[in-house]
C-alpha cells in the first residue's frame, strides 16, 4: 500500500521535506564565492551533479537568493569544493545565515588558499576545488540552477591511487533527509555489461 501525495494539494515545506528524503545521497557542492565588494563566501549546496563532459560543465542550486547565487552573478565565477567527512562540523557551520559583509572563512575560520583560474578561493583543507566561470544560470520557481564551466581542476596527491582520485582517500560527505548527512559506507564496484556480453534474457 502507498500514500498519494499531490504537490499541488501540500505545503512547500512539507514536500520540500520528502523530496530532500527521497532523493537521496545527494553530494555536496561546498561553494566558494567573493562578492564584488571583496567578501569571500562559502556555502554548502547539496543540489549539485555534473551537467556536461565536454565542455565540463557542473550545476548547483539554490533554493531561494542566497549569497552565493548573488556573488556568481555579479563576478562570473564560482569554485566547487569537496565536502570531505573530516570538516563536517564546518561545513554544516558554513550554512548559517550570516549577514552578506560576513565572510563564512572568517567567522567560521576555514583557511583559504587562492585559486589559479579565479578570484574566489579554494578551501585550502578540501582535497579537490573545481575552479569555475559561470555559464549560464536558470531561474526555476523559487530557486536558480547554477551551471558553472570547470576552468581549472585542483587535487591533492594525498587522494590519488594509479593516477585517479580514490574514493575512500577523497571520504565525501552527503546530504541526506532532515539533519541527516552520509558517509561513503560501503562501496559496490560492478562492470558494465555490454550487449554482446548480455546473458540476462531477450533483447528487443
Amino acid at each position: 500500500m502507498r500514500i498519494d501525495i499531490d504537490p499541488g494539494q501540500t505545503d512547500r515545506n512539507v514536500f520540500y521535506k520528502l523530496m530532500t528524503s527521497v532523493v537521496v545521497p545527494r553530494p555536496i557542492a561546498w561553494v566558494s564565492t567573493t562578492s564584488a565588494a571583496g567578501t569571500d563566501n562559502l556555502a554548502p549546496h547539496s543540489f549539485f551533479t555534473v551537467s556536461c563532459v565536454s565542455p565540463p560543465i557542473v550545476q548547483f542550486t539554490s533554493v531561494r537568493r542566497k549569497d552565493s547565487v548573488r556573488n556568481v552573478e555579479d563576478t562570473g565565477q564560482f569554485v566547487v569544493n569537496l565536502a570531505p567527512e573530516h570538516l563536517f562540523e564546518q561545513i554544516n557551520a558554513t550554512a548559517t545565515d550570516f549577514p552578506r559583509a560576513v565572510s563564512e572563512f572568517d567567522e567560521v575560520g576555514i583557511a583559504r588558499e587562492p585559486s589559479l583560474r579565479v578570484k574566489p578561493p579554494r578551501v585550502a583543507a578540501s582535497p579537490v576545488a573545481l575552479e569555475c566561470e559561470l555559464h549560464s544560470t536558470v531561474r526555476l520557481g523559487d530557486s536558480t540552477v547554477v551551471f558553472g564551466r570547470v576552468v581549472h581542476a585542483a587535487v591533492s596527491e594525498a587522494v590519488m591511487t594509479d593516477g585517479h582520485p580514490d574514493i575512500s582517500k577523497l571520504r565525501p560527505l552527503s546530504r541526506l533527509g532532515k539533519d541527516e548527512w552520509g558517509t561513503i559506507g560501503d562501496v559496490l564496484e560492478i562492470k558494465r555489461i555490454r550487449l554482446a556480453d548480455w546473458h540476462g534474457g531477450p533483447t528487443r
